[in-house]
């Protein structure tokens, strides 16, 4: 790992490996006519905090590979702090591709600080949920239940990141529209909510649950599958389903050329793109996704709804 960015993001030192041996080398292979300088004379791509560091390096080294093959500049990674590291990262200039949140992703755009240029396909579907739930021994059930404990107990809700759009903008959505008062939240520190709020990731605002250290929490429906006693300790009490799941966005700063020749390169990619750094399909290094296709920020146009609503905008990031 390098040192820490301006931007929030730090950059793997590594180069990408051959697949022959323990040695780097830079491959010479371009598909391109012309030789394109994305910016500084490398591909940055970012990635977003949604697992732990250790296991996004895995499973996006193939990725950092097959772009650094497709092109005569090398390729690497950028991990992020957050969303807003990532976005404010495309906006400077300082990352061309970035994967990314719905939320953040349609922010980005309304910001023009990102162009959404792709959309990701997971577990089968292009689309995904968010739900609410409320701790084990919180004896509530579904929103009107919730509005009348938070009336008579002081509460915290987990969320994931602020601009989590399965973790924090539809939950705080959907409260507002059961009549829960969510002061100016995501954007204030919520002391004028009807709860405490807690901002971490979707991981995290589970074992903030678990650990008695949250009433309820709000993240993404996939967080359930990766976690074994998820019925022990917690129980949905909202699901906003038809989310379109999260996109592959690219840098403003770049030319047009560069960003259809970045995507061409992802939808043209093997397969094999997506299973890790071992390669093999099934493992604990795939990624959570398994294909891509070409949008643009229509495809999002709920996410934009929803923080039209909650009277978010592009002045977020600033």
């Amino acid at each position: 790992m390098g040192g820490s960015s301006d931007d929030g993001t730090t950059t793997t030192e590594e180069t990408t490996e051959s697949s022959g041996g323990d040695t780097t080398e830079e491959t010479e292979t371009t598909t391109t006519e012309e030789t394109m300088d994305f910016q500084n004379g490398e591909i940055n791509f970012n990635v977003s905090p949604s697992v732990a560091q250790e296991k996004l390096q895995a499973q996006y080294q193939p990725i950092k590979e097959h772009l650094s093959s497709e092109f005569d500049v090398p390729a690497k990674l950028k991990l992020a702090n957050n969303y807003s590291a990532v976005i404010q990262a495309l906006g400077a200039g300082t990352s061309d591709m970035a994967e990314t949140g719905p939320f953040a992703a349609a922010l980005g755009v309304k910001a023009d600080k990102a162009n959404i240029a792709l959309q990701r396909k997971g577990y089968g579907s292009w689309e995904y949920k968010s739900i609410i739930v409320a701790a084990d021994d919180v004896d509530v059930s579904n929103l009107e239940e919730m509005k009348t404990y938070l009336e008579n107990n002081d509460a915290t809700i987990a969320f994931a990141d602020r601009l989590s759009a399965s973790g924090c903008l539809f939950p705080l959505y959907d409260l507002k529209q059961a009549g829960i008062s969510i002061g100016s939240l995501p954007e204030s520190g919520g002391s004028n909510a009807a709860f405490t709020p807690n901002f971490s990731s979707h991981t995290g605002a589970y074992e903030t649950l678990k650990n008695g250290q949250a009433d309820f929490a709000g993240m993404g429906g996939f967080v359930p599958g990766l976690q074994d006693d998820f019925d022990k300790h917690a129980t949905i009490i909202k699901e906003h389903e038809g989310l379109p799941r999260a996109p592959i966005v690219v840098s403003p700063e770049l030319s047009d050329e560069e960003q259809t020749a970045l995507v061409e390169a992802f939808t043209s990619a093997p397969d094999k793109i997506y299973y890790g750094k071992d390669e093999k399909k099934d493992t604990d290094d795939d990624l959570w996704f398994n294909g891509v296709r070409e949008v643009s920020v229509d495809e999002y146009q709920s996410v934009i709804d929803a923080a039209n609503e909650l009277g978010i905008g592009a002045d977020y990031f600033e």
